[in-house]
């Protein structure tokens, strides 16, 4: 026995060892029932910690996981109870609530928390709550009485069913979440619901936890006949070789004309079986033929209550349906919720982000000129045929869809070329853009800057989309991750064909340039980066988005629960962003575009080299540690920016002396600069000169009248003569008043002030000519920005 002063001084672990586990122990559960600091291997938490992106390294690392104190199991594939433990100090009550959240994350049916004195109880099975002596844990039998009371003897059969395991070290155990998913399900099937919908966020694992579910329905012998639905063959071909593969020779991907019924487990086009005839392949099944049908992203065509494929799910009818998808979708039109039902479990992205499963993205919004203020064709321009381009504003919902500005697809592919060369050509990148004809152009220009890679490797940048007969084949090589930094493509060009089922685990980059008003497809655009692969570098992925379509993060609906469609009366309207998208644009360009990524070509083109775009704005957000989009320091995003042109200080002060005003580019954007005055608080009476050089290089800043006071003292005005240093010396002044960056500029001889020296030419004679007026001034200006 200890005294309570004894308990006061132990610790937690302490209290663990010597009051709770002795009490757990001794209530009947053994080792195999109890794993402390418990995961599904060995000493690691139920979740791996969220990955933190360091804006200013841009170096990743991982926050502390999700740990319970114990996790006791009723069977291998269940979690019944979660107890956490406090020291002495605490109440035995203190730790209950960080227990139930545990235990509703993982799908427990008991709370407990205790300080070592007695136990406190949340039952979620009843909601009641309860006190405990330490010497009254429950034991075992009791807890799974207490749980199968919900079930009756036949559902408990189904359920209890243990999941696939395998000695191999390919095998997956599942992650807490998708037990949750494949437990939550087998219980619905069990109790006898025949319309299930699973959302799950791309890169959690949809496919697998399919398998899980087709494997313990199979085994329980709730579900004989299995017919797996997807409407592309990547999402059959993938889950054969990879997750379904323990099914061998029971299972078959639906290819011939005449169907073999002597299989198990059938993986399908819906496009193969439902044809384009009367004569549907499936027909030649008894409807009552499958009793278990998955539908992967079934967000797509089966939808929609007119759909082709859904005459497939009719004819099955009988036969449990289980949807699957990342992205629910629910229109007017479109609905899984009116068919399958609320979902019986979400996982979202926002959550495996934070249980850190996926991996966090950083944003560059790409402001082109044109985007922001509209593009108006100068009086008498032709376009690529001759034909007078109509005088109208086109926009960015025009761009790529009723007009092509060939210089603003060049500008798009030497951002991206730039952003590669920056960081890593041989990263990964799928670049989305508005329609094949889109693709075609950007996979021109991005070969033309790339040429040097192309030598290296034809493959380098390939255009994926349903027209080209070699996409299945790129598509899977892009996929690749066993040759990781050797594999091509690495440049997949696409518009709508890598939307959705493509497991590209190791993309680092996703380029948005095309107009993505559904918030289904702008999730499933997001989800090609999501996976993470810290063993092959990838931390996080970034997002340049040229279309500003990452505006849809801010909606709430981003990562929301689904709504389903409420029953309006007759003839009132729909207020809906996905049917008011056409509302919103100037053109229908979606009604121009198939699903695979169908050819459009606007009528009017105008030639590269008749416009003069540029890049006004750049903004870089970063996902912080709350899950929020958060813009990155001015100061960082500029040093860093600053340093890519001019490595060192020297470099940089060199430049700005020699080159006049050499910041046309990047330097002289005046929202840049202000705000970079805003944020370290220098007034007027600072040059931009100081700014940078402060923020870039952390030199300490002085003012304007401090650099001409320093330039007067100096011996350099001395050489020439009276009236000469009188002209220099207004220059001077200049600098002080306006800030003027190039001082050489004759037009400043033309202005009152310098009247008394007779103007431009008298003042360009008494100095021996222009040019040596010019290096005049330039050495006034070197003294000006010296150190």
């Amino acid at each position: 026995m200890f005294s309570l002063a004894e308990k006061r001084q132990m610790s937690e672990a302490d209290i663990r060892s010597k009051f709770i586990t002795p009490a757990i122990k001794n209530a009947g559960w053994s080792d195999r029932h109890i794993s402390e600091e418990y995961s599904f291997k060995v000493d690691k938490p139920f979740t791996d910690g969220q990955m933190i992106v360091d804006p200013k390294t841009k170096l990743a690392s991982r926050k502390e996981a999700k740990r319970a104190d114990y996790i006791l199991y009723q069977s291998k594939n269940h979690k019944i109870a979660v107890v956490e433990a406090k020291d002495y100090k605490h109440s035995p009550r203190d730790g209950l609530q960080q227990a139930m959240d545990y235990a509703r994350d993982l799908g427990a049916s008991f709370a407990y928390s205790s300080n070592g004195d007695e136990f406190v109880e949340h039952d979620f099975i009843t909601g009641v709550q309860r006190t405990l002596p330490m010497s009254q844990f429950p034991t075992p039998q009791e807890l799974s009485e207490r749980w199968s009371k919900q079930y009756t003897p036949e559902e408990l059969k189904i359920i209890q069913q243990p999941y696939y395991t395998s000695a191999s070290d390919n095998f997956k155990e599942p992650r807490y979440y998708q037990e949750n998913a494949i437990n939550l399900t087998i219980e619905a099937v069990a109790k006898g619901r025949n319309r299930i919908l699973l959302v799950m966020a791309t890169g959690t694992g949809k496919t697998y936890t399919a398998f899980q579910i087709i494997h313990r329905l199979k085994a329980s012998g709730a579900k004989r006949k299995v017919l797996f639905l997807a409407d592309r063959n990547v999402l059959v071909d993938q889950p054969m070789t990879q997750d379904f593969k323990p099914f061998k020779d029971k299972m078959v991907k639906v290819s011939n004309k005449k169907l073999d019924s002597s299989f198990e487990v059938y993986l399908a086009l819906y496009q193969q079986l439902d044809g384009e005839t009367d004569n549907e392949l499936f027909k030649q099944f008894q409807p009552s033929f499958f009793d278990l049908i998955i539908i992967d992203e079934c967000h797509r065509g089966s939808a929609k209550e007119d759909s082709n494929w859904r005459a497939i799910l009719n004819y099955f009818n009988e036969a449990t349906h289980i949807g699957m998808t990342a992205t629910p979708k629910e229109t007017a039109d479109a609905s899984n919720i009116s068919y399958f039902g609320d979902p019986i479990y979400t996982y979202s992205l926002k959550q495996g982000i934070e249980d850190g499963f996926l991996a966090p993205y950083r944003v560059i919004r790409v402001d082109l000129d044109c985007d922001l203020k509209g593009w108006r064709p100068t009086k008498g321009l032709t376009d690529k045929n001759g034909e007078l381009v109509e005088d109208r504003l086109y926009t960015i919902k025009d761009f790529d869809y009723n007009i092509i500005l060939n210089d603003r697809t060049c500008l798009v592919a030497e951002r991206i070329t730039e952003f590669l060369k920056k960081t890593n050509r041989l990263d990964k990148t799928i670049v989305f853009c508005a329609n094949i004809n889109h693709a075609q152009r950007m996979v021109a220009e991005l070969s033309r800057l790339n040429a040097d890679m192309l030598a290296k490797n034809p493959k380098y940048i390939r255009q994926i989309t349903g027209d080209q007969t070699g996409k299945n084949d790129d598509l899977e090589a892009f996929c690749d991750v066993q040759n990781e930094g050797n594999a091509y493509p690495v440049i997949a060009v696409t518009s709508k064909l890598m939307t959705t089922g493509v497991d590209s685990k190791t993309c680092k980059l996703v380029v948005l340039d095309a107009n993505i008003q559904s918030m289904t497809e702008f999730k499933q655009i997001i989800g090609r980066g999501t996976r993470l692969r810290t063993d092959a570098g990838k931390e996080f992925f970034t997002i340049l988005d040229f279309r500003g379509v990452t505006r849809l993060f801010a909606d709430p609906a981003f990562d929301g629960d689904p709504v389903a469609i409420l029953e309006l009366p007759e003839n009132k309207p729909f207020d809906d962003k996905e049917n008011n998208e056409k509302n919103n644009r100037t053109s229908k360009p979606t009604d121009q575009v198939k699903e695979d990524g169908g050819e459009y070509k606007p009528a009017i083109v105008v030639e590269a080299g008749s416009l003069k775009l540029r890049i006004l704005d750049e903004k870089v957000q970063y996902l912080n540690e709350q899950g929020e989009l958060v813009l990155e320091d001015i100061d960082i995003f500029s040093q860093r920016e600053i340093r890519k042109d001019f490595s060192s200080y020297e470099q940089f002060q060199q430049s700005w002396t020699t080159s006049g005003e050499i910041f046309l580019k990047f330097y002289t954007d005046e929202k840049w600069l202000n705000s970079l005055r805003k944020k370290n608080q220098f007034g007027s009476q600072f040059d931009d000169y100081d700014i940078i050089r402060k923020v870039a290089y952390g030199k300490i800043p002085m003012t304007k009248q401090e650099r001409i006071e320093k330039a007067k003292k100096s011996d350099y005005l001395a050489q020439y003569s009276e009236e000469n240093r009188q002209v220099l010396g207004l220059l001077l002044d200049e600098y002080v008043k306006s800030g003027t960056k190039d001082l050489s500029k004759t037009e400043l001889l033309q202005t009152p002030k310098f009247r008394t020296f007779g103007g431009l030419l008298p003042i360009l004679n008494k100095f021996g000519g222009k040019e040596l007026y010019r290096k005049a001034v330039k050495g006034l200006e070197k003294i000006i920005y010296s150190d």
